[in-house]
């Protein structure tokens, strides 16, 4: 199971015009993380050491198998197994797999990383996506496909966005509207965004795919504790602007 952000409609976001003060050294060390990860693993293809071919696949399979979930083995209580919610968060299957996450985690991550703090946002990205792809295990604790990726606390950071920031303006492009840029808020834009992830969890079965589930985790696990933590949603001064575009998964 590789966690992706192939929603329905292929929608992510591209591109945000951040109203902030401060750097994000988390998030954009985050996503430095990950892209590096990435580029020196057997998924992006660009190591010769991997070979090539039947070879390639069984090592990108390997991988996915050491540092990703797998449900039936987590609950067997090993070391490794248990520690891999927290490395999976860091392993892509592919570059449109990886390029979706580091979008939405660039758009959303560095205000929400303002807002907390660098190194509450940094536990709060581990703890929420460790939690994400744990209730995900627990769902489907009889299945031995692999789940990897950021989706789930990426996720999270959208649901404490979606309560820090509830008027952040976030422009769309939908592709059924010949990608006509169109604006809205934010408690608009996300609700939506997991109404779609809720309606294909439905519909999901198991197997390779989207780990539709994770993203609904992530998303409630933020966003109750950005309500927890922080009471009151904080006021956003003058609007951030996000574009929206088409990803394929």
């Amino acid at each position: 199971m590789l966690g992706n952000w192939g929603a329905p409609g292929n929608r992510t976001v591209r591109t945000v015009r951040a109203i902030r003060s401060h750097p994000a050294p988390v998030t954009y060390g985050l996503m430095a993380l990950c892209c590096a990860i990435f580029v020196i693993g057997p998924a992006s293809g660009l190591s010769p050491s991997y070979g090539t071919g039947d070879e390639l696949l069984s090592a990108q399979r390997a991988y996915f198998e050491r540092w990703g979930v797998v449900p039936v083995e987590l609950f067997q209580g090993t070391p490794r197994a248990l520690g891999t919610p927290a490395t999976a968060l860091f392993v892509h299957g592919s570059w449109l797999h990886l390029l979706g996450n580091m979008l939405f985690l660039y758009v959303f991550g560095a205000m929400a990383e303002e807002r907390m703090g660098h190194v509450e946002f940094a536990l709060f990205y581990v703890g929420c996506g460790y939690l994400a792809l744990l209730g995900y295990a627990g769902a489907h604790a009889d299945s031995a496909q692999t789940l990897v990726g950021a989706s789930g606390a990426i996720s999270a950071v959208l649901g404490a966005f979606l309560y820090l920031f509830p008027k952040a303006r976030v422009t769309s492009l939908f592709p059924f509207l010949f990608f006509l840029p169109l604006r809205f808020p934010a408690w608009v834009v996300l609700p939506f965004w997991v109404s779609l992830q809720w309606l294909a969890a439905g519909r999901a079965s198991q197997g390779p795919g989207v780990a539709y589930l994770a993203h609904l985790l992530g998303f409630s696990a933020g966003f109750l504790y950005a309500w927890v933590r922080y009471g009151r949603p904080a006021r956003v001064k003058s609007p951030a602007t996000a574009t929206e575009g088409e990803n394929q998964p």
